[in-house]
C-alpha cells in the first residue's frame, strides 16, 4: 500500500511537465491522449496513465537519487526531477545515441522555459553495462522497457531501502531492497518496448 498523497504528488509533477515539449512535432496534437506515442528509433513516449502508475509505485521523494533507464524523449526524467526536488538528482540513461541527443535537447528546452526541479541529465548507455553502475547506488530506479526477468545488474545498483519499478513479462514489478533482502510484487498488465542489452 502506497503512502497517502503519493498519487497527488505524481499528478502535480506530471501536470507541471508538458508532454508536448518531449514529443516530435508530428505528435504534438496527440500530447493529451492517454496512449503511447512514437518518438522515432523504435521507441515510444509511454502512456500517461501507465507512467503515473509506475511513478506512484516508485515513490520518488525529495532528496532521492534516481536512475531513469530508457529515458527516451526525456519526459520521465523531467517528471522525476520535479518529484525529487530540490535536493535530489536524476540521471537518465539511453541506449539509442540519437535519442540521447533528443532527450538532452528536450530536457534543456523544458528547463529553460519552466525551471525548477532537481538537477537532471541524460547519459548514453555504457557498452556492456545495464544502467549506470559507476554512479550507483540509487534510491530509486525506473525502467521504461520490458525485461524478460528481473535484471540482477540493476538490483545491484539499488541502495538499501531502494525501490525499482519495471515491466517484466507484461506485468509491472516493484522491487524493494531492505536490509539486503529483495522483495517483489507485480501489478496489472502492460505493454512496453523490449529492454535491450547495451
Amino acid at each position: 500500500m502506497e503512502r497517502p498523497g503519493a498519487g497527488d504528488r505524481v499528478g502535480e509533477a506530471m501536470a507541471e511537465v508538458d508532454r508536448r515539449t518531449f514529443l516530435p512535432p508530428d505528435q504534438h496534437r496527440f500530447a493529451d491522449a492517454d496512449q503511447a506515442l512514437p518518438i522515432g528509433h523504435h521507441a515510444t513516449c509511454s502512456q500517461p496513465s501507465t507512467v503515473a502508475q509506475m511513478l506512484v509505485l516508485l515513490g520518488a521523494a525529495p532528496g532521492h537519487r534516481v536512475l531513469d533507464v530508457g529515458s527516451g524523449s526525456g519526459w520521465t526524467t523531467a517528471i522525476l526531477a520535479r518529484l525529487v526536488a530540490p535536493a535530489g538528482e536524476v540521471v537518465g540513461v539511453e541506449l539509442e545515441p540519437a535519442l540521447v541527443d533528443v532527450g538532452r535537447a528536450n530536457l534543456a528546452a523544458f528547463t529553460t522555459t519552466r525551471g525548477g526541479g532537481a538537477p537532471a541529465r541524460i547519459e548514453p548507455a555504457v557498452p556492456g553495462a545495464l544502467g549506470l553502475p559507476a554512479h550507483a547506488p540509487y534510491d530509486r530506479i525506473l525502467v521504461s522497457a520490458e525485461a524478460g526477468h528481473l535484471p540482477e545488474a540493476l538490483v545491484d545498483q539499488l541502495g538499501d531501502g531502494g525501490r525499482m519499478v519495471l515491466p517484466v513479462r507484461g506485468r509491472l514489478v516493484l522491487a524493494r531492497l531492505d536490509g539486503g533482502r529483495l522483495r517483489t510484487d507485480s501489478y496489472g498488465s502492460y505493454r512496453f518496448v523490449p529492454l535491450r542489452p547495451p
